[in-house]
């Protein structure tokens, strides 16, 4: 720790270090402005020529810094004792003890003389004891200020409110009665929202087809070249219940609790896409489904019923042209190649077939817009139901809470504890029913508007929409894959549930004719 000084006198020059604990203070504060301020005043009282300033924006725990690094670079490019380093103040050279002996150390090393305004540094016992108090002293001031940190940060959590950054889809807003609240950030939230909503529903399959969907968003933010995303990120999308209006921290032992901020989706669809995550998932992800084979995974062999694979095969005279083919080793029709324009023209056939006419989908709309208002009266009786088992749930809390208060027996009271917890989730759960059975995001006049359009042209909006849409019309279309001979060509399609409903009313509509019924007779006749 000793430092060398000039044999022909005291160093003229000087490079001033200076410290804040992140970059926020960079941003927001004038730490770094005040401490250099200070360190040229007292450069320019002991006629030293400031040279250089270092400056760092991270904890003074650390003993590595970026900055840190260069100055001890620099100083080693000149002659020991040439060169002072200039603090403002012990605390931020460095704010734990042995991070502070190892860089006074290193520091002498590299020929540094540290200086500060604030403290005179030497050699003598006495002076390294009062320097190795003054570091214990700021280690405990870091330490204290985490803890301090800490606490506040784990009573606004535990009162509903989100301390860590904002997640994706968020962002903080100050409000008055909250302080600093999460709010929908739009557009990105409306893109989450349909994203988890779709996962938890089935329209995305799988995880790579909800990747493919945010990739496919100009307003969702990519962190890989040519426009893709982590993995990690989707998986991180997919377990957050933030995103459904709740707060957790299990490593400070808090557990789920209503959030004050707005929700982007439901705690069921919440809870659906995990029972969706912890499924066996069916078939691998895969990176080569393209547009250019749209029915890659919905058609099977009729032979083996296992999905038929594709690929672009390449003629003598260097065309290419796309093929679907079985790919089961057992299975006769193994890679006995298909057209896949013979595929695509028999479904199209099959589309264009299910297109209802515009008699039978008016009355399809009268008896959904029936059943409709069935549903919203049968919604506000569930209403009630809900805030009816809410209230017992209340009631049973309190009768657990009675014996706690009751029992001095430590395993009693922690079996009750977890008892009470298990009510407590049962009750959010029914609460985020109650508030999700309000009324709908959209008019009844929306949806209808948008599922007539979908049934009277569904081939119209297959053939013009894109990969995701087309993929989407496969599940919303038919419940089961489509089978197809090579020789024969499809097999009966599976409609979904909607197609076998118009498919219902058609032939009940076709089992009483309009014409030729025998008159009544008369009484007695």
């Amino acid at each position: 720790m000793r430092a060398v000084k000039q044999q022909n006198g005291k160093p003229t020059k000087a490079v001033i270090y200076a410290r804040v604990s992140g970059a926020k203070q960079v941003r927001e504060g004038d730490g770094l402005a005040s401490q250099e301020n200070r360190c040229r005043e007292y450069a320019t009282y002991k006629d030293y020529d400031v040279v250089e300033v270092f400056a760092d924006d991270m904890s003074g725990k650390f003993e590595r810094r970026p900055a840190m690094d260069r100055m001890l670079a620099f100083l080693r490019l000149h002659p020991k004792g040439s060169v002072v380093v200039i603090i403002d103040d012990i605390s931020r050279f460095a704010r734990n003890v042995q991070a502070h002996i190892k860089l006074r150390e290193t520091l002498a090393d590299a020929g540094g003389i540290l200086e500060s305004p604030s403290i005179e540094f030497g050699e003598d016992s006495d002076s390294r004891l009062v320097e190795h108090m003054l570091a214990s002293v700021a280690q405990h001031q870091r330490e204290k200020n985490a803890e301090q940190t800490s606490n506040r940060m784990k009573g606004r959590m535990m009162n509903g409110y989100a301390v860590f950054a904002a997640p994706m889809g968020y962002k903080y807003k100050k409000t008055g009665a909250h302080g600093k609240l999460l709010t929908r950030d739009e557009p990105l939230a409306s893109i989450i929202q349909e994203g988890l909503e779709g996962y938890a529903s089935g329209r995305f399959a799988t995880q790579a087809e909800l990747k493919r969907f945010f990739e496919a968003q100009p307003d969702f933010p990519k962190d890989l070249p040519h426009g893709e995303i982590r993995q990690q990120r989707i998986s991180d999308l997919l377990n957050r219940v933030i995103y459904a209006g709740y707060i957790e921290h299990e490593p400070w032992g808090i557990p789920r609790r209503k959030g004050h901020h707005e929700p982007i989706i439901s705690l069921k669809t919440y809870e659906k896409v995990q029972a969706r995550k912890a499924e066996k998932t069916i078939a691998p992800k895969r990176k080569d489904i393209h547009e250019d084979f749209p029915l890659r995974g919905a058609v099977t062999c009729a032979c083996c019923d296992q999905p038929m694979t594709s690929c672009w095969s390449k003629s003598a005279t260097g065309k290419r042209y796309p093929y679907y083919w079985c790919q089961t080793r057992d299975c006769s029709e193994y890679r006995k190649s298909i057209r896949a324009e013979k595929i695509d023209t028999g479904f199209e056939a099959i589309l264009r077939a299910m297109t209802p006419s515009k008699r039978l989908l008016t009355m399809a709309g009268s008896m959904l817009k029936t059943a409709w208002g069935q549903r919203r009266e049968q919604a506000m009786q569930t209403k009630t139901v809900l805030r009816r088992q809410i209230s017992d749930l209340e009631k049973q809390q309190d009768a657990l809470l009675d014996r706690i208060v009751e029992t001095s027996n430590s395993k009693v009271i922690s079996a009750l504890e977890s008892k009470i917890t298990k009510l407590e989730e049962n009750k959010l759960r029914l609460n985020d029913q109650l508030t999700q059975n309000a009324q709908p995001r959209h008019t009844m006049d929306e949806i209808f508007e948008l599922l007539m359009s979908y049934l009277s042209s569904p081939w119209n909006i297959y053939e013009k929409g894109g990969l995701l849409m087309k993929k989407t019309i496969l599940k919303t279309a038919f419940a089961a894959p489509l089978a197809y001979d090579r020789k024969q060509g499809f097999r009966t399609p599976q409609p979904s549930v909607i197609f076998r409903f118009l498919d219902t009313i058609k032939e009940k509509c076709e089992m009483v004719p309009r014409r030729g019924l025998e008159p009544p007779r008369p009484y007695g006749h």
